[in-house]
Order: C-alpha cells, then structure tokens, then sequence
C-alpha cells in the first residue's frame, strides 16, 4: 500500500469514528422534560391501551396512527386494566414534547409527559 492509500484509511476510519460518535448521540440522548407551555397538546378518544418496551403503558387515539407511551408507567403505579376500565371509548388531552431521534424518524411514537382525563391529571413529568 501506498502512502496516499494508508492516509485515505485512516481519514475514513476517522471520518467513520466521528458519524458513529454524532448518530449515537442522537439516539441516546434522553427525551427532553419540557415546561408545560412548550408542550405539544393532542386530545383524542382512546382506542387501545396495553403494555409496551420495559413496562411501558402504550395509548393509541382513535383515527390516529401515533402512539404515546408512558415510560416506565407500570413501575410507576399505572395498571393497564385501570387505564383500560376509565380511558377507552372516553376523550383524553395528551401532552408531549417535541424532539426527534433517529429511532423514530417519522415520528410514530411519542413519549407523553401528561395525561389528563375529566379534569384530572392521571400523569405528569413536565415541569
């Protein structure tokens, strides 16, 4: 190998190294936990709600092709067949923050920081 070859390899491997690096940012970098007034508000009629990823509570509105999830829900005292009994067939207001990553590039999956049923507030993480 010649010299301009051994430099173009170590220039991609650099190169590689540094995309590798910035994609993995994005992917892991934590879900934002925003003010309540920066949050994005989506009120709808629940259709299905079940378990989801690491004990997750997965909600799905009706005419809607996104999904909110709670993260962690069930560790955090939310029972599925609780949330079933009182939320389906019944309008909900879900609040979430707006932020993107690489895993859901399309945006089919949103995680809710707030959901309130009748007035009351079933959860909240926002500020």
């Amino acid at each position: 190998m010649g010299v301009k070859t051994d430099k173009f390899i170590i220039k991609f491997f650099y190169g590689f190294g540094l995309l590798t690096f910035i994609i993995g940012i994005a992917i892991f970098r934590p879900v934002p936990i925003v003010a309540e007034s920066k949050a994005i508000v989506q009120t709808g009629v629940v259709d299905h709600i079940y378990e989801g990823g690491e004990n997750d509570v997965v909600i799905r509105l009706q005419g809607h092709q996104r999904r909110y999830y709670i993260n962690r829900g069930l560790e955090n005292g939310l029972e599925i067949q609780n949330l079933r009994d009182r939320l389906i067939g019944n309008e909900v207001v879900i609040k979430y923050p707006k932020y993107w990553t690489p895993l859901d590039w399309n945006n089919t999956i949103r995680h809710m920081s707030k959901l309130e049923f009748e007035g009351e507030v079933l959860f909240n993480e926002l500020k």
